[in-house]
């Protein structure tokens, strides 16, 4: 798993590659709160997630909490397959962004 930031002003763009789950979920949990504590917007693009689990939607859940918590806009994109597998299993496109609608275009 690689994390990577670009900022524009004080927006912050992160882009997830690689896997999501209960085995990277440690440090990506300290990465992403780093990042979304430094920035007033974030922008969180999962284009790059080739595997996501359950510990791994777990984190993406604290983190749209903790965003709201602190009122900064967080918003997600780019879902990849694996994504929208999850969320889709879990039922969970409107806390999402609706990719589930995304995914039926692309078919």
């Amino acid at each position: 798993m690689a994390i990577s930031s670009i900022y524009h002003h004080e927006r912050c763009i992160l882009r997830i590659d690689g896997s999501l789950t209960i085995y990277e979920a440690g440090e990506a949990k300290r990465r992403l709160m780093d990042e979304l504590n430094l920035a007033r917007e974030v922008e969180v693009d999962l284009a790059g997630v080739a595997e996501l689990d359950t510990a791994g939607i777990q984190l993406l859940l604290m983190l749209k909490r903790e965003a709201a918590r602190q009122e900064k806009p967080l918003f997600f994109h780019g879902h990849s397959k694996a994504v929208l597998a999850v969320v889709d299993l879990y039922n969970m496109a409107g806390v999402f962004g609706d990719p589930v609608v995304l995914a039926g275009g692309a078919g």
